[in-house]
C-alpha cells in the first residue's frame, strides 16, 4: 500500500472546524498520552467535528469511497472465512467479494501496518480499501457473534422441520425455546418492544431498550416460518392470514414474573414483521413525581388536575410515555368519592378504583361509541385512550361541558399544536376555548448513565442551534460507556415536556381563532409557558441526559 502523508489537523484548520489553538490543545492532549490516542479521535472526543465528518474527510483526502455499513449486504460467511481476531485488530470489515477485488473496509486506513497484514493474510485476490465509521464496523462485530450464539438453537430448529418432528403446537419443541430465549433476553435488558423482521436474506430480532433499537438476534430465513407461527399461535392468531395485519395478545410467566405480551403483525415484502409490546402485569404505577417532570411543570399539571370539569390533552408521538402519564394522572386524583371510567384500546395496566373498557374494531365498538354509553353511567372522571375522529373529539368535549373531568391523547409535536389540529378536526373555536384546561406535550430522553458519566463538550454546530438558551460557561455531560449501561452511555429514560395552562387570556385568543404561535407567545409572557427545549436543555445541562438526546426529539 502506498503510504500517504496526511497533516490532519491543518486541513480540520483550513477548513474551519478547529482554529490553530484547538490544534495545538490537541497535539498537547496527543502527547500526554504518550501518543495513544489519535489525534482525529481527540478532535471528536473534544466535539470540535463529528465521527462521520471526520471519516468523510477522511476518506476524501485519500480518494478512498466512503461505506455506509448499514446500506450494504455484508457477507458474513466470507467475513468468517478470515481470521476474526486479526479484523479486530485491524478494526475492518470484509464485506464482498467480486471477480477482481476483496472489499475491505477500515475506520482508519493511517493505520498502514494493518492494513499492509490485512494485504498479506488475503491473499487469494488483491484487497480494495474502504473507509466506514468505527461504530459501524463494531456493529458488524457484534452481528457476526449474535449469529454464533445462536447457530445451535437455529440447527435444532431445522433439524426438527426437516425431519417432520416440528409441530407447531408442541411446547418443548426448539422454536418454543427460541422464543423463550428472545422474551428472557429483551426483558433481562428492560426492553419495551421486540420487533422481528424478516429480509431478503435472513431475519433479524431487535429490542427497543430506552427508545432505542439494538439488535439481539439474527436468524437464517430457514428458521423464520416456524417463528412466525408459533408467535401467531401464542396470540390467537390466524396462522394462515398472511395478507393483512393482525392484533392478538398473550401471557408468559418469564423470570418468575407474570407479563402479558401485545402482539401485532403487518405483511411486508419480505414476510410478516412481528411487533410484540412487553407490559409488565405487575408494574406498579407511576406517581406523578416519578415521571421526571421539573418541580415548575409538575406544579402547573397539579394545578390543572384540581380542575372540576374540562378536558386536558396529553401529545407526543408513538412510545412517548402518553399511557403512563395519563394513569399517573388518574392514581392521582382517583378517590373511593369519584367514579373513573376509561376506555381504552387495549387495556395496558389495571387501574385502581377505575372501571376500564375495552374498545375494539372487530366487533364495531370504537371510543365514540363507548362514549355515549358510559354517559349513561354517570362517571365524574373519563379517560378516553386516544382521539382518532371528530366524532370522539366532539363526544369527549361536549362531555366534558357537561360537568366531567376528560382525559385524553393526540399526536401533536407541541403543546399550543392540539389546539390547530382540534379545529382541523371541525372543532369549533368557542368550544375548545370553553372546554380545554391545558395540554401537556412531551417526549422520552435517555439518562446519562451515572457509573460512567463524564463532562462532555459537544460539536460547535449543536452548540450553534442552542446558544440562545445557555449560559455561556454551559457544561454538558455524557456516557463514556461501561458494562452496567452495555457500552451505551445511557441507562433508564426520563420525560421533557411542555405544559399549556389555558388561562383567560388564552381562551379569548383560542374563541377568536388566533394562531399557535400567538397563543405561545403570550403563554410564555403571561402563564408560566416554557417551549419542550427550555426543559430538555435544563437536564442536559444538569448532567441528567444529553444535549444530542435534547436535540433528537426536540425541535
Amino acid at each position: 500500500m502506498i503510504r500517504q502523508k496526511i497533516r490532519i489537523g491543518d486541513i480540520l484548520e483550513e477548513k474551519g472546524y478547529i482554529t490553530n489553538l484547538q490544534l495545538m490543545s490537541a497535539l498537547a492532549e496527543q502527547k500526554e498520552s504518550n501518543f495513544t490516542k489519535k489525534l482525529g479521535e481527540i478532535f471528536v472526543q473534544n466535539g470540535f467535528i463529528t465521527e462521520k465528518e471526520f471519516t468523510e474527510l477522511l476518506a476524501d483526502q485519500l480518494n478512498l469511497d466512503f461505506i455506509d455499513l448499514y446500506g450494504v449486504e455484508v457477507d458474513y460467511q466470507l467475513m468468517s472465512s478470515f481470521s476474526i481476531n486479526m479484523l479486530r485488530n485491524a478494526d475492518a470489515v470484509v464485506f464482498m467479494e467480486d471477480d477482481e477485488y476483496i472489499h475491505v473496509t477500515v475506520s482508519d486506513p493511517l493505520n498502514y501496518e494493518s492494513v499492509e497484514l490485512l494485504e498479506r493474510s488475503i491473499a487469494t485476490k488483491p484487497i480494495k480499501l474502504h473507509v466506514s465509521l468505527h461504530s459501524d464496523i463494531l456493529y458488524i462485530f457484534d452481528r457476526l457473534d449474535i449469529i454464533s450464539t445462536t447457530k445451535t438453537i437455529v440447527e435444532n430448529i431445522k433439524k426438527e422441520v426437516n425431519s417432520g418432528l416440528y409441530k407447531t403446537d408442541n411446547e418443548q419443541s426448539s422454536v418454543m425455546q427460541l422464543i423463550e430465549q428472545i422474551l428472557k433476553s429483551a426483558i433481562k435488558v428492560n426492553s419495551s418492544d421486540i420487533h422481528i423482521e424478516p429480509s431478503g436474506f435472513n431475519v433479524s430480532v431487535r429490542t427497543r431498550v430506552d427508545g432505542v433499537l439494538r439488535e439481539s438476534f439474527v436468524f437464517d430465513l430457514d428458521v423464520y416460518n416456524a417463528l412466525a407461527s408459533r408467535i401467531k399461535i401464542l396470540g390467537n392468531l390466524d396462522i394462515s392470514e398472511k395478507r393483512k395485519s393482525q392484533d392478538g395478545r398473550f401471557s408468559m410467566k418469564v423470570y418468575n414474573n407474570n407479563y402479558d405480551f401485545r402482539l401485532s403483525t403487518a405483511p411486508t415484502m419480505h414476510g410478516e414483521s412481528i411487533v410484540m409490546r412487553i407490559l409488565d402485569s405487575n408494574k406498579i404505577l407511576l406517581k406523578l413525581k416519578d415521571l421526571g417532570m421539573e418541580e415548575k411543570n409538575l406544579k402547573l399539571f397539579n394545578e390543572i388536575l384540581s380542575s372540576p370539569y374540562g378536558i386536558v390533552f396529553i401529545t407526543g408521538p408513538t412510545g412517548s410515555g402518553k399511557t403512563t402519564t395519563l394513569y399517573a394522572a388518574l392514581n392521582e386524583i382517583k378517590s373511593i368519592e369519584n367514579k373513573m371510567i376509561t376506555i381504552e384500546d387495549p387495556i395496558e395496566y389495571q387501574l385502581p378504583l377505575a372501571q376500564q373498557i375495552q374498545v375494539s374494531d372487530k366487533i364495531h365498538y370504537g371510543f365514540a361509541d363507548a362514549l355515549r354509553s358510559i354517559l349513561r353511567q354517570d362517571p365524574d372522571i373519563i379517560m378516553v385512550g386516544e382521539v382518532r375522529d371528530s366524532e370522539t373529539l366532539n363526544i369527549s368535549v361536549q362531555a366534558s361541558l357537561t360537568g366531567h373531568l376528560v382525559f385524553t391523547t393526540l399526536h401533536t409535536n407541541d403543546a399550543p399544536s392540539a389546539i390547530t389540529r382540534m379545529i382541523q378536526m371541525n372543532l369549533e373555536p368557542y368550544l375548545i376555548a370553553d372546554s380545554l384546561i391545558g395540554v401537556v406535550a412531551q417526549r422520552l430522553v435517555r439518562k446519562v448513565c451515572p457509573s460512567c458519566k463524564k463532562v462532555f463538550i459537544p460539536p460547535v454546530k449543536m452548540i450553534e442551534k442552542v446558544k440562545e438558551y445557555i449560559p455561556k460557561n454551559y457544561q454538558f455531560y455524557k456516557g463514556e460507556g461501561c458494562i452496567k449501561c452495555a457500552f451505551t452511555g445511557y441507562s433508564g429514560r426520563t420525560m421533557i415536556s411542555e405544559i399549556l395552562r389555558v388561562s383567560e387570556s388564552v381562551s379569548h385568543m383560542i374563541s377568536i381563532n388566533m394562531n399557535k404561535y400567538e397563543i405561545a407567545r403570550k403563554a410564555e409572557k403571561e402563564d408560566d409557558f416554557e417551549p419542550m427545549i427550555i426543559d430538555g436543555l435544563t437536564k442536559a445541562l444538569r448532567g441528567d441526559t444529553t444535549l444530542e438526546e435534547v436535540l433528537r426529539v426536540a425541535k
